[in-house]
């Protein structure tokens, strides 16, 4: 890959090609949750069981939807607001990274951090995910990196 292959800048009016497949009956196609939204939408298969997510417990849905994100990209999944915010249920590991090179479904974890039990009904909006380009890194091997102000200050190194 070469860098010409990841074209910047995007604009509001750019449209990146994502061609999906629904690998199950149930599967929803992603969607945008308003005309502004940066993320669409990913759903819990409306085949599913009803889900009761204990305090403490995760689980792990199979959206049945599988992406071919374009070479140079990455796409990027995330907790829904309201469900983090409003409900402390979020992504189990935080961001989830789909490679462009993966071709299964996107499966989804989640973990109830709250104190009451969270539902997830056939359906539902369950994650956001967007799209980045995402240029290749060349490691560079040096004897020394250059000095900046902060150096090698760590955790709560820059303040409050």
């Amino acid at each position: 890959m070469t860098s010409s292959s990841i074209q910047l800048p995007i604009t509001y009016d750019s449209f990146v090609t994502v061609s999906y497949v629904l690998r199950n009956e149930g599967a929803v196609t992603p969607t945008y949750g308003s005309d502004g939204a940066a993320a669409m939408d990913l759903y819990a298969p409306t085949n599913m069981a009803k889900i009761v997510l204990e305090p403490s417990c995760s689980t792990l849905i199979d959206t049945g939807v599988a992406f071919a994100v374009p070479t140079g990209w990455v796409m990027e999944a995330y907790t829904r607001s309201g469900m983090g915010i409003v409900s402390n249920t979020r992504l189990s590991n935080c961001v989830g990274i789909i490679d462009s090179d993966y071709r299964g479904t996107v499966q989804v974890g989640l973990i109830n951090d709250g104190k009451a039990p969270y539902t997830i009904v056939p359906g539902a909006r369950i994650a956001q995910y967007m799209i980045r380009p995402v240029p290749r890194i060349r490691l560079v091997r040096v004897d020394e990196l250059s000095d900046t102000a902060r150096g090698t200050g760590g955790l709560g190194s820059t303040g409050q």
